[in-house]
């Protein structure tokens, strides 16, 4: 199944996309030097999350602990999310950056509004994330934009992804990509159980790809061995910024050697005909083995094996003619080590 809206199949290149979610600290200039820095480390697209913070909690008193800076920092969840909330207009002003810097702009958003507002930029995706996947209202509203949609599956059962699915194919949605992830920041290796993407395509049908909260770039590559056709990475420009998504993401030179073994592993997988290669032709002409003569061979000799070895290059018998070679009469002297040919002998 292809996204319309973008280059994204499972079965071709991956599409990558730098989720700088809240890493941009509330600064506009931070974000954008952020976009750019995903673009020149070859990041298909940017995510950002065009949330309120209303949305999602009610109680202004939960508290929330993260490490940043080194230091372990509690503050309220309501005061930390409220802190990175962008407006209408930065997600504008974002959406227009990244299209005049050649790079895709993606968002989750948390309420019709942040669909309208997203639609209205004509995004090629919205994103439902892992802690909305049991807002099936809000996964209506996303099938009944017509916008192809990503949903995260973090902390789901398989019950709970069939009921988001279900809502989004009977609400009109048609185009969608699972995510495979596991809501750990950041995730053991222990935890990440690539195997879960056989699972979710087998289940249902659709693209499957991975939100990878792990460090390094292994995990990434097993998911696209897997199959995966979307890779979303955490990203920021300096881990040491403040903020409690900074520690964990990937920076600018990790994520450049990621895309690179993304590429490199896309590259190596090639084609399953089995065959010899392109570059391996010339090969099999200098390092294959013929029957060649151990010694000279006089004209109305009769051939034993004694007087045949197999030697490089492959210009004379395959190895498998030997047995029609032996007691066969020399026509015309072979020379030692030369080839030895069906013109040679009667």
């Amino acid at each position: 199944m292809k996204i319309s809206t973008l280059d994204i199949n499972a079965n071709d290149q991956c599409f990558v996309a730098a989720e700088i979610g809240i890493n941009h600290n509330g600064d506009m200039d931070l974000a954008k030097k952020t976009i750019i820095a995903a673009r020149e480390c070859g990041a298909d697209a940017v995510k950002f999350q065009n949330y309120k913070v209303d949305d999602f909690i009610a109680d202004r008193e939960l508290q929330y602990s993260y490490f940043s800076e080194n230091k372990k920092v509690v503050e309220t969840q309501y005061e930390m999310f409220k802190r990175y909330e962008l407006s209408d207009d930065q997600v504008i002003e974002l959406k227009t950056f990244s299209d005049n810097n050649g790079i895709v702009f993606l968002s989750t958003p948390t309420s019709l509004h942040g669909i309208n507002v997203l639609k209205s930029l004509n995004v090629p995706l919205l994103k439902n994330g892992s802690d909305f996947l049991v807002n099936l209202e809000l996964i209506s509203e996303m099938a009944k934009s017509k916008i192809p949609t990503i949903i995260s599956t973090g902390m789901a059962t398989l019950a709970e992804i069939d009921e988001a699915v279900k809502t989004f194919e009977e609400h009109g949605g048609k185009e969608l990509i699972i995510l495979h992830c596991t809501s750990a920041y950041p995730t053991p290796s222990s935890q990440v159980n690539l195997n879960k993407i056989d699972s979710l395509k087998s289940a249902f049908g659709y693209p499957v790809g991975f939100s990878d909260h792990t460090q390094g770039s292994v995990a990434a590559i097993g998911a696209v061995l897997k199959g995966a056709c979307f890779i979303e990475k955490h990203f920021t420009l300096n881990k040491s910024l403040p903020g409690p998504d900074h520690h964990f993401s990937c920076d600018p030179l990790e994520l450049k050697n990621l895309i690179q073994d993304l590429r490199t592993i896309e590259s190596s997988l090639g084609s399953s005909k089995i065959s010899p290669t392109d570059i391996e032709q010339q090969g099999r002409k200098d390092y294959r083995l013929s029957c060649v003569a151990k010694h000279k061979l006089v004209k109305d000799q009769l051939i034993t094996r004694e007087d045949v070895i197999f030697s490089r290059p492959a210009a004379g018998l395959p190895p498998k003619f030997l047995p029609l070679l032996i007691g066969k009469v020399v026509k015309k002297e072979i020379a030692a080590n030369n080839p030895i040919l069906f013109e040679n002998i009667v």
